[in-house]
């Protein structure tokens, strides 16, 4: 039996905490991305339990739903006018998802973008032994 897109977003949007605790709603090929205000509020297990959703975890600051390839941009359709929400890029949440991290962890991700391309290996400095 088909996925019924719109009780899909409904079940989903009932167990995030209400409209007060969505920041942002974004989509990927497979995951439905929201940043939250406070992930206590969140159902983590009924959340899992929706016809539709395959698994869902938290990271950097993100709630990810794996919905599935061309079922998730569906799903996000409906989501999107259940919770009243405006579509936002991946770029978009994964920012807003940054700003709600703690100082520290905000301190550290800057230094790693500045330095880390700063480390690659550039293997033509090394000297040519001849032998290849």
């Amino acid at each position: 039996m088909a996925l019924d897109y719109g009780k899909c977003a409904k079940e989903i949007y009932e167990n995030l905490g209400g409209r007060d605790n969505l920041v942002s709603a974004a989509h990927c090929a497979t995951r439905l991305r929201l940043v939250t205000v406070d992930n206590n509020k969140i159902n983590m297990k009924k959340l899992e339990d929706i016809d539709g959703v395959k698994g869902v975890f938290s990271s950097n600051g993100q709630l990810q739903l794996i919905i599935g390839t061309g079922t998730v941009n569906k799903v996000y359709e409906e989501f999107l006018a259940v919770s009243g929400m405006t579509a936002a890029t991946k770029e978009e949440v994964k920012a807003a998802a940054a700003a709600k991290q703690p100082l520290i962890k905000r301190m550290v991700k800057t230094l790693g973008d500045v330095f880390v391309p700063n480390f690659t290996c550039n293997c033509s400095l090394w000297p040519d032994d001849g032998a290849g």
